[in-house]
């Protein structure tokens, strides 16, 4: 194939304009767009062989408007933006990132941990507005701080970021239990529980698992009731692992300590969303995955997926 059009559909996602797009450009006729929405996408797309996007759909009936389609590429690890069964119908190639952002995500993991145990943005906010210049003593906290030594931390699902949330946790001489179904050998000082043991006996739980149908809402009444009152939450993986109206419950009544979530059942949420006001509820919007290192490689991911796909060896498959 000799310059191939290749689309990409929502390019801001993966770069606002701190790194470069020349790698991909170098490989055919390159159109990005900022932002597509759904109504925009086909005529986009129209004529292109090659569609990158992050997360706008591509469904049935975006594919088979456009006949002309070879590949898609997700930037993202996630892909079920794309309807990948009539992707294949349609001898459509899908591929995805599977590992660009480790580091990134376990690094989330603990700045909401730490915000938690010892609350970084409130205490800092507080010495803004004057109230160390204020104090009587020399010091002043508003909340008891945890210490994250000797604590418990449970990892629900140990793939690649969970994985590498247990190595910081041990560097914090956390003790560390996971729930994993996939995982025969755990590392020193790892030790696999099932999910009743590790809500209950966790000081705090982070959730790592793929969103399924047996993990679609994992967190509900019941294994929020199962965690201790001085527990924390942290989930930066799928926000359907959760119940949000259970956790709203535990947070109001004190029944888990506090929350930290980089994930949401919707994105972004209305201004009214109940669970961005609750109780101990600290919300990032969605950007664990994002650090610059991390989308840099993600992007050199992509632009290597399209360029195996063109020397025909496509590589990351997912359909």
């Amino acid at each position: 194939m000799s310059q191939p059009r290749i689309v990409i559909l929502d390019g801001y996602a993966l770069n606002p304009g701190d790194l470069s797009w020349q790698s991909l450009e170098a490989l055919g006729d390159c159109v990005i767009f900022e932002r597509t929405t759904p109504e925009e996408l086909v005529e986009r797309a129209r004529g292109a062989q090659i569609v990158l996007t992050n997360k706008v759909p591509l469904s049935r009936e975006a594919i088979l408007a456009l006949p002309e389609l070879e590949y898609i590429g997700v930037t993202a690890t996630g892909y079920n933006v794309v309807d990948v069964e009539t992707a294949a119908e349609q001898k459509v190639v899908v591929t995805n990132v599977p590992t660009y952002g480790t580091s990134s995500v376990a690094q989330m993991v603990f700045a909401h941990l730490l915000n938690l145990t010892q609350r970084v943005a409130d205490h800092a906010s507080a010495v803004r507005t004057g109230r160390w210049a204020s104090a009587s003593d020399w010091c002043f906290w508003d909340s008891t701080l945890m210490e994250l030594s000797g604590q418990t931390l449970g990892i629900v699902g140990f793939g690649r970021i969970g994985r590498a949330v247990a190595r910081i946790a041990q560097a914090f001489e956390m003790n560390v239990l996971v729930s994993t179904r996939s995982v025969k050998e755990l590392p020193v000082g790892v030790r696999s529980v099932d999910l009743e043991t590790l809500f209950s006996e966790s000081d705090v739980v982070s959730l790592h698992c793929p969103l399924t149908p047996e993990t679609d809402r994992l967190v509900n009444r019941e294994r929020l009731a199962q965690m201790k009152s001085t527990a924390f939450l942290i989930n930066t993986g799928r926000g359907a692992l959760i119940d949000e109206a259970a956790l709203i419950e535990a947070l109001e009544s004190g029944e888990i300590s506090g929350a930290g979530l980089d994930v949401l059942l919707q994105e972004p949420p209305s201004e009214d969303y109940p669970l961005v006001s609750a109780k101990n509820c600290f919300i990032t919007p969605h950007i664990a995955w994002a650090t610059k290192s991390s989308r840099s490689r993600l992007l050199d991911t992509s632009v290597q997926n399209v360029a195996a796909f063109l020397a025909g060896k496509p590589q990351n498959v997912v359909n």
